[in-house]
């Protein structure tokens, strides 16, 4: 749920920024054109955003999906033969559980029936990494994994982020109104096919062997074990629910290092990490102290590997910068003739979107060339905004700050004109690491600006690792077996270092099923205010108002510690963790004014099994039992033998009638009724 809550709110954040950035372009195409603004521009730029924070359980937009597609899968049940021996079951967001483990949950409970064919094929589709891990948890045979080649994608023409058309990226859109592609635009609207491409796990099953076999074993080798293993020792680099060790980066072969570790230490552990979920915390102490050992040498490896990285992107950056330079000639300073339009030559008529919000500017060793580019700029924009003389043109040194953690405004551009080179700020110096992992003291230094304690409270430490080794444990379990507790949490932003795990021997780890939060109890948990539009009004003042008991759960700003990373989406978004009770008690205040409808939205639903009559045996043996003159009880164990090998209950929907009218559920009517549903749900 943190995780949700911490990417919903940085998607507000940035939809506000779009919008800020929208204004500057209006502002600024305003300026261009006399004060007025063309109304193609205007309808483009003014159109209202979708905003994907609706995409979570509980919104009205999710209960439309939910109902919408109970009735797609219903028409095509009738309308299409490919659909016709198909069982399909739907497990919509109403249902508690993440998506990829419903699916787990169900492979599981089919894999416990008695009539379980073990050679059962499953594919299942996605691009998240958990699913490669969840079809080696499963130990199932024949499992694969659908995905996209997300490296065709990189091919793509890429649209402005601002306007929303190709040709162009944000830095360069001046909101010039859209081009049509064919007489109506209907070329622009054409899809590409995207191919897919097939992860066989039992493949990787194969390679997992060969790698993790370790030889001359004091126990009896078990490839299934190694495997479960592999896939813990896989949470330790991240997952959603745990930030990822200091040490350990993906991208730095992270894996390999902890299967190096494993490989070494096996034999001394004297068996296997896991069994069935559950994790040997004696053993998992060595692959936390051979972690540990590695650390310092890990940290001062990152450092000198960036250090050189950085240094080429600098030379780099030096020679591009040279090279542009030598293009700028600001008037005609040899010749005594000037541009017509008062400009510096080489440069475009007219303003673009980067140039007024100065977005992307960066900060180098060029001093020389930095000063050349401010001085163009800022010649250009007082050139548009007040026609300069040739002589203001030939002698506008005025540096411009670059910023690349902040936004300039145009009004903010037009004024200043004095700035000095005292005034000039480094990104990397506003951005620089503190902590200093490769330096010596850097545990001392993470604690005490990380997490805000005394650097000598070892015991602090200890409780920080006891509480991550939790987590792993409860990870663990979630994979394997399924959810163990819906009320854990890891109560910290930042991860432990590995030296920090201790006496892992001495913790017990006992979790407590809890309370599955209802739907609009996880929206008022995850949600920013800037979103509150997808709960009833009756919660809105509790994220609003100044004396709202829990206001401090939705601030509007909020620091993002970039955590040694360049980039903003990789920073840790520090928000205020949530206090279930507290949070609890202010929404139950509010549940007595909920309209009816509202209220109906905030239960849990169930799952639904759909089916056609082309499913003869299955389909008359649930008519009997449902709808016959004979019918038997609400609730039925199904057959396997009728069902094509699908095991489990089944409930009678009270309002469903076999060969009633299926209706579009939606007012707009988008798809037609089918007068003789012969499909059952």
């Amino acid at each position: 749920m943190n995780q949700q809550r911490s990417r919903r709110f940085r998607a507000a954040q940035e939809a506000k920024e779009k919008q800020a950035d929208k204004e500057e372009l209006i502002k600024m195409i305003k300026q261009q054109n006399g004060g007025v603004l063309p109304p193609e521009t205007l309808a483009s730029l003014t159109k209202k955003a979708f905003d994907s924070n609706s995409i979570t359980p509980g919104t009205p937009f999710m209960d439309i999906l939910a109902v919408s597609l109970r009735y797609w899968c219903a028409y095509k049940l009738n309308t299409d033969p490919g659909w016709a021996n198909m069982k399909v079951i739907i497990s919509d967001a109403t249902v508690p559980g993440e998506g990829e483990h419903k699916i787990m949950n169900f492979v599981r409970s089919q894999r416990a029936s008695p009539d379980h064919d073990p050679n059962t094929r499953h594919v299942i589709y996605g691009l998240d990494a958990d699913l490669i891990m969840l079809g080696l948890a499963t130990h199932e045979p024949h499992f694969r994994v659908l995905r996209e080649d997300v490296f065709f994608q990189e091919g793509k023409s890429r649209t402005c982020r601002v306007c929303g058309q190709k040709g162009h990226e944000a830095k360069n859109c001046r909101g010039e109104a859209k081009e049509k592609d064919g007489e109506f635009d209907e070329k622009d609207k054409e899809v590409q096919l995207k191919p897919f491409i097939w992860l066989h796990v039992s493949v990787l099953r194969e390679y997992l062997a060969v790698e993790l076999e370790v030889p001359r074993l004091p126990f009896r080798w078990d490839m299934e074990r190694a495997i479960d293993d592999w896939v813990f020792m896989c949470f330790f680099v991240g997952n959603d629910f745990l930030p990822h060790l200091p040490a350990l980066e993906i991208r730095e072969n992270g894996i390999d290092t902890l299967t190096a570790i494993w490989r070494d230490n096996l034999s001394f552990m004297g068996g296997y990490m896991t069994k069935d979920g559950h994790v040997d915390l004696e053993k998992a102490q060595y692959i936390f102290d051979g972690l540990g050992k590695q650390e310092d040498a890990i940290f001062r490896r990152r450092k000198e590997v960036e250090d050189r990285r950085e240094a080429s992107f600098k030379r780099r950056k030096l020679q591009e910068q040279q090279r542009n330079g030598q293009n700028f000639n600001p008037g005609a300073k040899g010749n005594g003739v000037a541009p017509e339009n008062g400009l510096p030559s080489g440069l475009p008529k007219a303003l673009t979107h980067d140039m007024i919000v100065n977005r992307g500017a960066q900060v180098s060793d060029a001093n020389t060339a930095n000063k050349s580019a401010a001085a163009v700029l800022k010649s250009q924009i007082q050139g548009l905004m007040s026609s300069p003389s040739k002589a203001q043109a030939e002698t506008a040194e005025v540096q411009t700050p670059p910023s690349g953690s902040s936004k300039r405004k145009a009004s903010e551009m037009e004024a200043d004109s004095t700035n000095t080179p005292g005034n000039e700020s480094n990104s990397a110096e506003e951005h620089e690491d503190s902590v200093r992992l490769w330096e010596d003291g850097y545990a001392d230094r993470y604690y005490e600006q990380k997490f805000h304690v005394d650097s000598k409270d070892l015991d602090f430490r200890r409780k920080v690792a006891w509480a991550y080794t939790e987590g792993l444990a409860w990870v663990l379990r979630y994979y394997f077996q399924g959810c163990p507790s819906w009320e854990w949490f890891y109560p910290y932003h930042y991860a432990p270092f590995a030296q920090d795990f201790k006496d892992l021997a001495k913790l017990e780890i006992n979790f407590e099923k809890g309370r599955i939060a209802r739907p609009f109890e996880q929206l008022m948990s995850v949600q920013p205010a800037a979103s509150r539009h997808v709960l009833p009004d009756v919660f809105h003042s509790l994220m609003t108002d100044e004396d709202s008991p829990i206001i401090d759960f939705y601030p509007e700003d909020f620091v993002v510690d970039l955590n040694g990373k360049k980039m903003a989406w990789q920073g840790v978004a520090l928000l205020p963790f949530i206090e279930m009770p507290r949070l609890l008690a202010a929404i139950e205040e509010r549940y007595p004014l909920l309209a009816a409808k509202d209220a109906a939205r905030n239960e849990p639903g169930r799952e639904y099994l759909l089916l056609s009559e082309a499913n003869q045996e299955l389909y008359d043996d649930i008519i009997a039992q449902f709808y016959s003159k004979k019918q038997g009880a609400p609730e039925y164990r199904l057959d396997p033998r009728k069902s094509q090998g699908l095991s489990g209950k089944v409930e009678k929907i009270p309002d469903h009638l076999p060969h009633a009218t299926l209706e579009y559920p939606l007012e707009r009517k988008g798809m037609p009724d089918v007068d003789d549903d012969r499909s059952l749900t």
